[in-house]
């Protein structure tokens, strides 16, 4: 059990993370918060919070992943409820951050959605957030409060030389907006980095995909801090096989797998995918190919220290 340092802490989970919070709290010798969450007959939602806040340090676990906006307004719900009952502290943590990917204005008159997420979670009562990988960092910024994006790669790493590095490996940035990510993963491993460049030549023209490295007869590692439809690592894994890779794998932090993406990757010529449990995955996205690694560990840690106010930077190491 953590000492005491301001309130009692609490962790609360909505719909989206209880089995992440559930794990989380076993971690840190905690039983989660007794929460009814639920619907009234119209479909609002409905939130009760069972036991005492007044003065806690509060954790709301609650990934904002498909039905985005239930689970949003789940977490702002959440949060109001403890903000009322005088809780001391809040830290939304939010595994996944949707809306991160509508940071500007791509089009006229486009809103800047991430923006608003923001607003409304710190209106909601939120004193700091806790996330992990950011589509835009910059999403950071949109907040007047603390955040700290704590990072998947260190955890995918850790993963991935438990199962065992092959002597082989290149790691493969799937396009040109990975490369950072991928470039820092190489180093990790002492590896190779190659590049995917994908481009369309012209309007309703197959895209061209090109390999910018050699992955010739080797094992290529792709990564990414999610799949969504699963289009873009799908056709990598292609193009890298059509350039002679002796197996492709990917992974990433965020499994979204929206819309055909399980087809895609179960047809795919990829051998697996890791991911992390960012998003918890429904039974019917269970598939063979999918291996699922724990965030609970890192989260759990990140918690203590918020607590504890001690520093966050280890984490980032």
């Amino acid at each position: 059990m953590l000492n005491q340092v301001h309130g009692a802490i609490k962790v609360f989970a909505g719909n989206s993370s209880k089995r992440l919070a559930e794990q989380i709290c076993r971690q840190l010798d905690l039983d989660l918060g007794d929460l009814d969450v639920g619907k009234f007959s119209d479909g609002e939602t409905s939130v009760n919070i069972k036991e005492s806040v007044r003065g806690c340090d509060v954790f709301v676990v609650q990934s904002t992943n498909t039905p985005v906006n239930d689970n949003l307004m789940e977490l702002l719900l959440i949060c109001d409820a403890c903000k009322r009952a005088s809780a001391g502290r809040i830290t939304a943590v939010v595994p996944y951050f949707g809306y991160a990917r509508q940071d500007r204005q791509a089009r006229p008159r486009d809103p800047i959605s991430a923006k608003l997420v923001a607003d409304i979670i710190q209106t909601a009562g939120a004193n700091r957030v806790l996330t992990m990988d950011l589509h835009s960092s910059q999403v950071q910024g949109f907040f007047n409060i603390p955040v700290d994006n704590l990072l998947g790669m260190p955890v995918l790493t850790k993963y991935i030389k438990k199962i065992g590095v092959p002597s082989d490996l290149t790691i493969v940035s799937p396009d040109t907006g990975s490369v950072v990510r991928s470039r820092a993963m190489a180093s990790r491993f002492d590896a190779p980095l190659a590049i995917i460049d994908k481009r369309r030549p012209r309007a309703n023209v197959m895209e061209v995909m090109n390999v910018i490295g050699d992955v010739e007869g080797r094992t290529c590692l792709m990564l990414d801090d999610m799949i969504d439809t699963g289009g873009t690592i799908c056709q990598g894994a292609e193009a890298l096989v059509q350039h002679g890779a002796k197996e492709v794998i990917a992974c990433c932090t965020h499994a979204v797998l929206s819309g055909p993406a399980i087809e895609r990757l179960q047809n795919s010529k990829l051998s697996k995918v890791i991911v992390l449990d960012t998003i918890e995955l429904p039974e019917e996205k269970k598939i063979d190919k999918i291996e699922v690694v724990s965030i609970a560990d890192i989260f759990a840690e990140a918690i203590e220290r918020v607590y504890t106010d001690l520093p966050m930077s280890k984490l980032f190491e």
